[in-house]
């Protein structure tokens, strides 16, 4: 009898990529670990994840970047806000080209985008040349779509980033799907979470309503990441809001939120960690 001992085959950068992506499905640090896995198999600098809803701004479940300064949160509130969202016409293919379900791949170079307005505030603005995406049709009528972007010192998609984005496109979304479905259960509302933003409003009056929705996912245990993916906004503008509520409560710590507006927890803040733990908000003028 003959026995051979074999190895374990090699993945495809595509595969590589996936079984990364995939194992860092339902983990704080989804979006960062995922980025990586995809940055040597497609060569993206950022990516963002969002959904297009009718007669609704759109809602971005998470993004991330690796080489480049991190504007992905900053291009995303300039689609929603500035009403880009309205006039953008580069996912018409993803609705001509089957029902719910039916996923498609798209390509488009900056001097492509839909309009000059979003050309610039988009693109030229921040460096970007060039974008590739996989999206599909919901059942509920909202398009979800996977967006990879090159900056200006990488140029264009090269045709093996193209293949191997090709291969991996579909089991990416729907791992992506099942990460933004993770989010929502994270962000499930915990006991009368109304409590807590009228406990906060009673307590100071002058807190903003951005301010409060930081607060009161802070008060049902998220994390500032989860934050950030639920309200659609980027790390840094969640700790700033973050910062800008706890000055406004005279608090300099999370703890002492909790102890405040926990219910059972004493209603007088008292301060629970020293300076330079995690939890310090530095005071922001």
């Amino acid at each position: 009898m003959q026995a051979w001992t074999l190895g374990a085959p090699r993945p495809t950068p595509a595969q590589a990529a996936l079984d990364s992506v995939i194992g860092a499905v339902a983990r704080p640090h989804f979006a960062a670990a995922a980025l990586a896995a995809l940055e040597g198999a497609v060569g993206a600098a950022s990516w963002a994840v969002y959904r297009l809803r009718p007669q609704r701004p759109p809602t971005m479940h998470l993004s991330a970047s690796r080489g480049v300064p991190d504007t992905t949160g900053e291009c995303f509130a300039i689609y929603r806000d500035a009403g880009l969202y309205h006039r953008d016409r580069s996912f018409d293919a993803v609705r001509a080209h089957g029902g719910p379900g039916s996923a498609v791949m798209l390509r488009m170079h900056a001097d492509e985008a839909p309009s000059a307005d979003h050309r610039q505030a988009i693109y030229l603005r921040h460096g970007m040349v060039e974008r590739l995406s996989v999206a599909r049709l919901e059942s509920d009528g909202s398009l979800l779509a996977v967006n990879l972007y090159r900056h200006a010192p990488q140029g264009r998609f090269g045709d093996a980033q193209l293949d191997h984005f090709g291969q991996l496109a579909q089991p990416l979304l729907a791992a992506v799907a099942r990460h933004a479905e993770w989010q929502q259960e994270q962000a499930a509302p915990s006991p009368a979470p109304s409590d807590h933003r009228q406990a906060l409003r009673r307590r100071c009056d002058a807190l903003t309503e951005r301010e409060l929705d930081v607060l009161e996912r802070l008060l049902r245990g998220m994390t500032y990441d989860g934050i950030a993916a639920d309200l659609g906004l980027s790390l840094a503008t969640v700790k700033t809001y973050r910062a800008r509520a706890f000055e406004r409560l005279d608090i300099r710590f999370k703890s002492e939120l909790f102890a405040a507006f926990m219910p059972g927890a004493s209603c007088t803040p008292q301060p629970q960690a020293l300076p330079g733990i995690p939890d310090f908000a530095p005071t922001q003028r």
